[in-house]
């Protein structure tokens, strides 16, 4: 089964990846603290104060051919033998962004290219920069094709954000799809999926509306999502909603945008029962309607003794008719 490696977004966007757990180091540092480091090599493109780049961005037209460098640092008194690779990008169910195998990169990631220096040996205490290329294919659509840089060392794997964009028309798109409530009161959660219909990745935010038989319900204001949805990626997420009603019929209404002009709208409706007073109190219904029931065959059964005179015989009912006897001649 294929290792996940999941983004971990600090401030910047970061891919990080590790054969069983996701690093939580505050730079772009390595998956458990391998001893060494991976990172886009000082630059001006997406720098930040220092030259420093918290990821690759890459953008031209098909069919050209894109450079940049990629920084090793070995932190460790001894040597170190790093093996580089690209990768495709994409979201998981529930979000997160991870990097597939090299066997299943078939897409951006296997446009990057390290040549000769695909494995890299680092001296100790040693900064060592890799050239590598993008080589866009003649027929890339355009938009963004997501992928990264995986440098992989002694079973420590560390991912480097590669945002690659192919010039041409964008398209900012999305659907909002199966919409459902579930839990109930300050539990209760809309649970619904997103899908990137268009060509550029996605920062949505989400608003939640709520009308029920008694009235506007509270809902949710518009909010960022914590997920960045890529191209023609679906992603199921869920939204708290600690203002669910006790007892209503609501309708629910989900309006979600993005940058770009991408807005999409969906609804569900749900019933609020709270069961266990349902069920008692049609348990007390019962119990009172049958009460009732023997109640008025008592007062009847009384009413129809009373209807008859003191002392008097009761009333012969009607006379039975004597039996016919044949006739056959004979004297009596």
């Amino acid at each position: 089964m294929p290792v996940l490696h999941t983004i971990r977004r600090l401030g910047v966007l970061l891919l990080v990846a590790a054969a069983l757990h996701t690093a939580a180091a505050a730079t772009p540092a390595a998956a458990d603290e391998p001893g060494w480091t991976a990172e886009p090599a000082a630059g001006t493109a997406a720098a930040r104060p220092g030259g420093a780049r918290p990821y690759f961005y890459l953008s031209g037209p098909a069919g050209t051919v894109l450079e940049d460098r990629l920084a090793l640092a070995n932190t460790t008194d001894q040597e170190r033998t790093v093996t580089l690779r690209g990768a495709d990008a994409y979201n998981t169910a529930d979000g997160a962004l991870a990097v597939r195998p090299a066997r299943e990169s078939t897409a951006a990631g296997a446009w990057i290219s390290f040549g000769a220096g695909a494995t890299v040996k680092i001296p100790p205490r040693t900064r060592a920069v890799v050239p590598f290329t993008v080589t866009v294919p003649p027929a890339s659509p355009p938009g963004d094709h997501p992928a990264a840089v995986v440098a992989t060392e002694a079973g420590h794997e560390v991912g480097v954000r590669v945002h690659l964009r192919v010039s041409g028309p964008t398209l900012a798109a999305l659907t909002v799809e199966d919409v459902a409530v579930r839990g109930k009161g300050a539990a209760a959660v809309v649970a619904y999926t997103l899908v990137n219909r268009g060509n550029v990745a996605l920062t949505p935010e989400l608003a939640l509306h709520a009308e029920g038989l008694f009235g506007e319900v509270p809902g949710r204001g518009a909010r960022a999502l914590p997920v960045e949805l890529l191209p023609g990626q679906r992603v199921e997420l869920t939204e708290p909603w600690p203002g669910a009603p006790v007892l209503d019929r609501v309708r629910i209404g989900l309006t979600v945008t993005a940058p770009g002009g991408a807005r999409a709208t969906a609804d569900a409706s749900a019933w609020f029962v709270p069961w266990g007073i349902a069920a008692r109190t049609g348990l007390g219904l019962l119990v009172l309607g049958g009460t009732t029931l023997a109640a008025l065959l008592l007062v009847r059964t009384r009413r129809t003794g009373r209807d008859q005179p003191d002392g008097a015989a009761p009333t012969a009912g009607p006379a039975t008719p004597a039996p016919e006897h044949e006739l056959t001649g004979a004297s009596r």
